[in-house]
C-alpha cells in the first residue's frame, strides 16, 4: 500500500498532531529539552486555539502515558463530571428526554486539570513554558484554515445564538474566510491569568502549578463560569469546580497475537476498542485479504456487536457495574462471534435493544483532535483533547466554552450512561498505546466521535496484519458502521448503514450490499473517516516513524 505523503522519520524524538501549529509547538518544547509529556501538553493546548471549533481549553483531554523504564502505562481521565445539581427529571419533563444544547449540557471542565496533572506528575516544565505556543496563537492570531472555516460556516446559526460566542467566531458579523488572521484575545487572557498566578506563587514547582489550577477551578475563572451558569439556568457551582480533580488509573490491556493494546477505561469508549481487539484474538486476516468483502463484512459485524454491548453495559464505572472481565473474555468473544453469518448482516436495532424513534435522523458530530509524542528517552504520550464551541455558550470575556460533554449522556433512566449528579458522561475520545509484537511502541488516536474506535482498529490491523508502513496504514481507505446510536445527542442511529470511502472497489461495495449492508459511498480521504496520528518507536533500532492523516490538517515532525 502506497502513501501520498512522506513519512516523518527521526532517531531522537517525534510528534504527530492534528494541526501543524500544534506539531511545531510540541517540537519546540522537545528541542528545548522538554520531555514527551511537556510537548504533548503544549501541542494539545495549541489545538485548543487553532482548532477551537473542535477542541476547547475548558473541555476534555484524556491522556495516556507510557514510562519506558518499566513499561508501565497510566491514564489521566481528563473528563469532567455532571454538576451535583444535575437533574434527569428536569431533562425528561422539560426537554423530552434529551440533553439540550446550551448551559444544561455543561459539565465541569476536565482538560485544564488533566494538563496540569500531567505536567506536575510526569512533566518537567512550567505551565508558562507549556502554554507559550497557545498564548501566541490566541493573542497574535493564526491563519484561518479550511476545516475550521467550514465547521464555523456549517454551524453559523448556532454560533449566533449567544453574543459571547458570536463575538469570537463571527468577527465582523461573518464567517471567517480561509486565509484570514483569526485572534482569540479573551482566551489569551485566560491562559495568561493562570500563568500569572503560577509565576506569583512561592514554593515548589508543584505548588506553582497548583496555583495555576486554583486560578481556573477556584479563582476568577471559576467565578465567571459558575456565575454565568447560575444566571442562565445551568447547574455548575463554585463547589463543583473547586472539588473536581481528574483521575489517574491503569488502562485496559488486551493482547492479540503478540500485540498488546492499552485502551482507556469504561468511562470512555476505550473499552469498545479493547473489546474489538479481543474479539479478533483468533482471526487471521492475512488469508482473507485487506479490504476484501469478507474482511469488511467481518469487521463491520464485530463493530456492530461491540457497540451494541456499549449501549447495554458501558457507563461511568463509579456508578455502573460494567462487566469488563466478561466483555473481554475469550468465552464471551466466542459466543458473540458465533452470531456472525458470513452471508447476511446482523439486523438493526435488535442488537442494542433500541428505540425505533431514534432512527434515520443523521447527525454527524465534528469535534476532537489528537496528538502523540515520543521523546529521546522513549517516554510516550497519547492525548485526545476535545469539545467543540458551537453547542454551548462561551463565558463572556474569558474566551472559553466549558465542556459540552453532557451531550454524551442519556436523559433516559436505566441507560448505563444516563445523567446523574457527579457522574461522568461516557466519552468518545480515547487515546491509545500499542506495543507491537517486535516490542515497538505505538501511541495513536484520532478525532471522529463513534468512528474513532473503528478507524483506530483498521489502522492497527493495517500495521499488524498486513505490514503497512505507519503512513500507508493511516492513508489506506476506510469504512465505518453507523448502526448503533450516535454517542452524541440526539443519539440517532442509521441501522445497517455502512459508509465506505470511494477508493474501495465498486465490485466489493456491491457484494456487501448483497449481504444486506446499506452502502453509502464517501469521497476518498474524507474528514468524517477520522484523522489518525501515530508514532512507531522501534525497540532495537534508532528509528522513530511518524504518521499524519491527510484527511485533516495533521502533521508529523521529528529529529
Amino acid at each position: 500500500m502506497g502513501s501520498t505523503r512522506l513519512m516523518a522519520t527521526g532517531h531522537k524524538h517525534m510528534i504527530s498532531a492534528g494541526h501543524p501549529a500544534a506539531t511545531q509547538a510540541g517540537l519546540n518544547v522537545l528541542e528545548a529539552g522538554g520531555n514527551a509529556v511537556d510537548a504533548g501538553v503544549a501541542a494539545a493546548m495549541v489545538l485548543g486555539v487553532v482548532q477551537s471549533d473542535l477542541v476547547n481549553f475548558a473541555g476534555v483531554a484524556p491522556i495516556m502515558i507510557r514510562d519506558p523504564s518499566d513499561g508501565k502505562v497510566i491514564t489521566i481521565t481528563g473528563l469532567g463530571r455532571w454538576p451535583r445539581k444535575a437533574d434527569i427529571d428536569v431533562l425528561i419533563k422539560d426537554h423530552g428526554g434529551h440533553v439540550p444544547e446550551g448551559v444544561l449540557r455543561m459539565i465541569v471542565p476536565g482538560a485544564p486539570d488533566a494538563f496540569l496533572t500531567a505536567l506536575e506528575k510526569f512533566g518537567t516544565i512550567s505551565l508558562k513554558d507549556a502554554s507559550r505556543g497557545a498564548v501566541q496563537a490566541a493573542e497574535e492570531g493564526f491563519i484561518m484554515h479550511e476545516l475550521m472555516a467550514k465547521s464555523i460556516r456549517e454551524n453559523e446559526e448556532k454560533y449566533r445564538r449567544w453574543p459571547s460566542t458570536k463575538e469570537i467566531y463571527l468577527p465582523h458579523d461573518r464567517v471567517p474566510n480561509v486565509g484570514d488572521l483569526f485572534k482569540q484575545s479573551d482566551l489569551a487572557k485566560t491562559l495568561k491569568y493562570m500563568i500569572d498566578e503560577e509565576s506569583a506563587a512561592k514554593g515548589t514547582r508543584k505548588e506553582k502549578l497548583n496555583a495555576a489550577r486554583k486560578a481556573f477551578y477556584e479563582g476568577d475563572i471559576a467565578s465567571a463560569i459558575s456565575r454565568y451558569s447560575t444566571d442562565n439556568g445551568g447547574w455548575i457551582t463554585l463547589s463543583d469546580l473547586k472539588d473536581f480533580r481528574v483521575g489517574i488509573e491503569t488502562p485496559i490491556e488486551v493482547n492479540r497475537q503478540g500485540t498488546t493494546l492499552f485502551a482507556c477505561g469504561a468511562w470512555s469508549q476505550g473499552i469498545s476498542l479493547a473489546q474489538m481487539w479481543s474479539f479478533l484474538r483468533h482471526k487471521n486476516f492475512k488469508k482473507i485479504g485487506h479490504n476484501s468483502v469478507e474482511y469488511i463484512h467481518t469487521l463491520t459485524e464485530i463493530i456492530k456487536l461491540v457497540f451494541s454491548d456499549r449501549e447495554i453495559y458501558v457507563g461511568d464505572p463509579e456508578f455502573v457495574n460494567v462487566p469488563i472481565e466478561k466483555l473481554l473474555s475469550n468465552e464471551y468473544a466466542e459466543s458473540r462471534l458465533n452470531l456472525i453469518d458470513k452471508d447476511t448482516i446482523l439486523k438493526g436495532i435488535d442488537l442494542w435493544n433500541g428505540d425505533p424513534n431514534v432512527l434515520n435522523n443523521e447527525f454527524i458530530s465534528q469535534d476532537t483532535s489528537y496528538v502523540c509524542v515520543v521523546d529521546s528517552d522513549g517516554l510516550a504520550v497519547s492525548i485526545t483533547p476535545s469539545d467543540g464551541s458551537a453547542s454551548n455558550p462561551a463565558i463572556p470575556k474569558w474566551g472559553i466554552t466549558p465542556s459540552s460533554r453532557g451531550s454524551q449522556s442519556w436523559a433516559v433512566k436505566g441507560h448505563p450512561s444516563s445523567v446523574a449528579p457527579w457522574k461522568r458522561p461516557r466519552l468518545t475520545p480515547n487515546p491509545a498505546i500499542a506495543i507491537l509484537s517486535d516490542g515497538s511502541v505505538m501511541p495513536f488516536g484520532t478525532p471522529g466521535a463513534d468512528v474513532q474506535c473503528q478507524a483506530m482498529l483498521q489502522v492497527l490491523l493495517n500495521i499488524t496484519d498486513f505490514g503497512f508502513s505507519p503512513q500507508a496504514a493511516v492513508e489506506a481507505p476506510r469504512f465505518a458502521s453507523y448502526n448503533a446510536p450516535d454517542s452524541f445527542e440526539p443519539h440517532t442511529a442509521l441501522p445497517n448503514v455502512l459508509k465506505i470511502e470511494s477508493s474501495i472497489d465498486k465490485d466489493i461495495r456491491e457484494k456487501l450490499k448483497v449481504k444486506g449492508h446499506r452502502i453509502e459511498v464517501w469521497p476518498d480521504q474524507i474528514w468524517k473517516a477520522g484523522a489518525i496520528c501515530a508514532i512507531v518507536n522501534y525497540k532495537n533500532r534508532p528509528l522513530i516513524l511518524g504518521a499524519a492523516d491527510p484527511r485533516r490538517p495533521c502533521l508529523a515532525l521529528g529529529r
